[in-house]
This record gives structure tokens, C-alpha cells and sequence, in this order.
């Protein structure tokens, strides 16, 4: 970030007074510019023994297969930008919505906060973002063209959690999950 967004003048990268991390601080108005993590929100969405999946039309991982999911907007809830990616991705509707897997992925700034939900119907078909969408079995997920190790993950703890109808709310280091999927991904 080289402009100031508050008045155009040059930001540099310093620790303001009181801070303890690097910030883009304005030189001329002495704005702090913090930025923050973004928030993937997404679902899980489940019919009967299927869950549905996307293949990505975009990149990055273009053409591997993931859960309808992205950016939260400003101006939403977190269950509200869930079912909004699930419609674009997939435009499919969901409906009881519960906060499942959180994954906090420092290394690109971004956490990832994933709902189980149920489908309305079957009315669902590719969005703008996927080039196909399907339900699968468990036997027959794509595990090898997964695009995400955060979906592989969800996917990994839906199908133990499922045989045990208990569905806790899973946060689980990334170290952890980056070692177990370090061939993979």
C-alpha cells in the first residue's frame, strides 16, 4: 500500500506508537491503515447421505473440486455469507445452517469458517465460479482433487463425525492439517 486512502499522501511501513506489529501509516495525516484476515464463509451442504461439491471454474486450484464457499462482504453475517456463496456457487438453497469447522490460516491471512447445512431441494447447477456441481457418497469424494486443505478437512471430520451423530464445532491447529495433507496440497 503505497497511497493514503484518507488523503493520497505516501504510506510507509513502520510500528506506530502503542502498536507492536508493522502497519502502512500515512506520512502526511498519520492514518494507521490496519488490515486484517478475511473470512471464507461456506457450507457443507448435505442431502440425505450426499454432500455437494464444486468444481472450481476459477483459480486458484481452477478445475479441483471444493465446497461452495468465499470472501464474506461487508454488511452480512457469517450465515448469511454461507448460504450467499452456496447460491452463487452452486445455486443451491440451504437451510439449517451450523457453524462446523474454523481454521485459522495465517500463512494468506484468511480464516475459514464452514456450516453444516441441509439442501431445500435438488435444484442446484454450476454458478458463474464452478464448472460442475454433484453430490457425492463418501466412497466417492474426489480426495485426490480436492482443491483446499480446509475442505478435505471439513469433508474428513463430516463422515467420522456423521458415524457417531455428534457434530462438534472443529478448530484444529493448521499445523496439523498442513502436515496430513502436505502430499496432497
Amino acid at each position: 500500500m503505497k497511497f493514503c486512502s484518507n488523503c493520497g499522501g505516501s504510506n510507509s511501513h513502520l510500528i506506530p506508537p502503542g502498536d507492536n506489529r508493522l502497519r502502512h501509516v500515512c506520512a502526511q495525516c498519520q492514518v494507521v491503515h490496519y488490515q486484517n484476515p478475511r473470512i471464507i464463509a461456506g457450507c457443507l451442504p448435505i442431502w440425505g447421505e450426499q454432500v455437494l461439491l464444486c468444481r472450481r471454474a476459477i483459480e486458484p486450484r481452477r478445475g479441483y473440486w471444493t465446497l461452495p464457499a468465499g470472501f464474506m462482504e461487508n454488511g452480512e453475517t457469517l450465515e448469511q455469507a454461507a448460504a450467499r456463496e452456496t447460491h452463487e456457487e452452486a445455486c443451491a438453497r440451504v437451510r439449517s445452517l451450523n457453524l462446523y469447522t474454523l481454521f485459522d490460516l495465517p500463512h494468506i491471512n484468511q480464516v475459514y469458517m464452514l456450516f453444516r447445512a441441509e439442501l431445500v431441494d435438488l435444484d442446484f447447477a454450476p454458478g458463474e465460479e464452478s464448472l460442475e456441481v454433484a453430490l457425492f457418497l463418501e466412497p466417492d469424494i474426489p480426495w485426490a482433487e480436492l482443491a483446499f486443505p480446509a475442505v478435505g478437512r471439513t469433508l474428513e471430520c463430516y463422515f467420522a463425525d456423521r458415524r457417531e451423530q455428534h457434530y462438534p464445532v472443529r478448530n484444529e491447529p493448521l499445523e496439523a492439517m498442513r502436515a496430513h495433507y502436505k502430499k496432497t496440497f
